[in-house]
């Protein structure tokens, strides 16, 4: 997957340049070819009784401002909040090109609204620091209030417009609690939503809140928190019965949704922590279609990609996208695959 290249980046959400949120580019990926379409012709790429599972996390203002011991001004992205109420905190570098990988337990950071943040150990590995770490914040503060008070949306260097939450945020999107949006779902219209349903073809939840992303050093993702709730494990398990397709709105419906799935291939409900990382070792068994962004061809992301439709397939469709004018990141267009 190395060996491929990027195409061009979308540096602005698709309202920004003339389009509505599902007049995006699709490219439908099938063993027996590869289609150009946009998004709105979703509906007639899928079966009636076929499953589609949303992620229903909305996104939160994740991006701070914080102040270093010198007086130096730098981006904080917030990635969630652990049980015990300490934060898991990317400090990035004072131009926003990538994490700051200098920074040292016991840094301590000032927030907006009088906080302090005290860098204590790297997660989720401790003995490993990494970009990610584990933050404390005096006083105590719940994160997404604070956030919300105080928070922008993470962007990157690749915008060339500040997004607002807003733009960030899937139209079925019910509960705060993503660093970043799940951005799969973001061409979805209500409109979009009606026509699927009317075709036949069953919409149901899960929650994953997605954590940072590692656009620049492309890490496995963290432990996220998820919850598959009773009446989606069971559509699961009925759809897969009747030889119908479970199509999953993004890698964190994935994710989820894997983690909710035993070795015997049945989904339970589940909610909790996860650090499942799919691959070439762990295929998706639950799973068996996806709609996905364009993710740089090195991300981790793609690995979960192979193990719902296999290597051959992402390869093809990846160096169709990359010659092909499809814009990547979380504005750009889109995939669905069904192998």
């Amino acid at each position: 997957m190395s060996s491929l290249t990027m195409g061009r980046e979308a540096t602005a959400p698709p309202e920004h340049r003339g389009l509505p949120r599902d007049g995006v580019r699709m490219m439908v990926v099938r063993p027996d070819g590869l289609l150009d379409t946009t998004f709105r012709d979703l509906p007639g790429h899928l079966e009636p009784g076929d499953l589609l599972v949303v992620n229903t996390s909305a996104t939160l203002p994740a991006r701070l401002e914080a102040r270093r011991a010198d007086g130096t001004s730098t981006p904080l992205h917030v990635s969630t909040a652990l049980d015990d109420g300490d934060w898991v905190v990317e400090v990035r570098r004072p131009g926003n090109d990538g994490p700051d990988r200098g920074v040292e337990p016991g840094t301590v950071l000032d927030l907006p609204g009088g906080v302090t943040l005290r860098l204590l150990a790297g997660f989720p590995d401790p003995a490993r620091p990494s970009r990610l770490w584990r933050a404390r914040p005096e006083p105590p503060v719940p994160m997404a209030e604070h956030l919300r008070r105080y928070g922008q949306p993470i962007r990157y260097g690749y915008l060339t417009a500040v997004p607002t939450l807003a733009d960030a945020q899937n139209v079925y999107a019910t509960e705060p609690g993503s660093a970043e949006n799940a951005s799969a779902g973001r061409p979805f219209t209500e409109r979009l939503l009606v026509r699927l349903m009317a075709r036949g073809v069953v919409v149901a939840p899960v929650v994953l809140h997605a954590g940072v992303s590692s656009p620049e050093l492309h890490e496995p993702p963290a432990p996220e928190r998820f919850r598959v709730p009773e009446v989606t494990a069971r559509l699961v398990a009925s759809t897969r019965r009747a030889g119908r397709r479970v199509v999953a709105v993004g890698t964190t419906v994935t994710r989820a949704l894997e983690s909710a799935t035993g070795e015997d291939g049945v989904t339970s409900p589940a909610a909790g922590w996860t650090d499942l990382v799919l691959g070439p070792d762990r295929p998706a068994r639950a799973v068996t279609g996806l709609v996905t962004g364009l993710h740089a061809p090195d991300a981790s992301h793609l690995l979960l990609l192979e193990a719902v439709a296999g290597r051959d397939l992402v390869d093809r469709a990846y160096a169709r996208a990359a010659t092909g004018a499809y814009l990547w990141h979380e504005y750009g267009d889109t995939m669905l695959f069904l192998p």
